[in-house]
């Protein structure tokens, strides 16, 4: 979807310049982004925590960044054993690598989130940084 045009409307002899869903529009591409940007950070130094054991729980981590603005780190259904290591079961320690990722990348995660909304002010700048090309791989 393309950046949606300002809307002006002449009533009266005045001229009002509407940018609303103009503003919309970018912060909810804005939210996207940085949900994509933590995404990739998380999955990544999640990966790095996981014990190669197959190799395939590595292969399996991934992020999922709707455009509904949530974000989901997770596990495919190929790789639901390490389900059993995040929770852990009765007859498994708990590992919790993800929980432990996130709980360890919380600022770094409030630096990736600050830059993109703090890019609101600036409309070039807010504009720049929305790629909506860029997809998971």
């Amino acid at each position: 979807m393309a950046v949606p045009k300002a809307v002006k409307i002449t009533k009266n002899g005045v001229e009002i310049i509407s940018k609303v869903d103009r503003t919309k529009y970018a912060l909810k591409q804005l939210v996207h982004a940085a949900n994509k940007d933590v995404g990739k950070l998380i999955t990544k130094r999640t990966r790095e925590k996981i014990n190669k054991r197959t190799g395939r729980g590595r292969r399996f981590t991934q992020y999922w960044a709707r455009k509904d603005g949530s974000l989901q780190v997770g596990y495919k259904p190929e790789a639901f054993y390490l389900g059993f290591d995040e929770l852990g079961t009765n007859k498994r320690k708990k590992i919790a690598q993800l929980n432990n990722t996130v709980q360890d990348e919380l600022p770094e995660i409030r630096k990736i989130q600050g830059a993109y909304i703090k890019s609101i002010e600036d409309e070039n700048k807010a504009l720049g940084l929305i790629n909506e090309n860029e997809e998971q791989e």
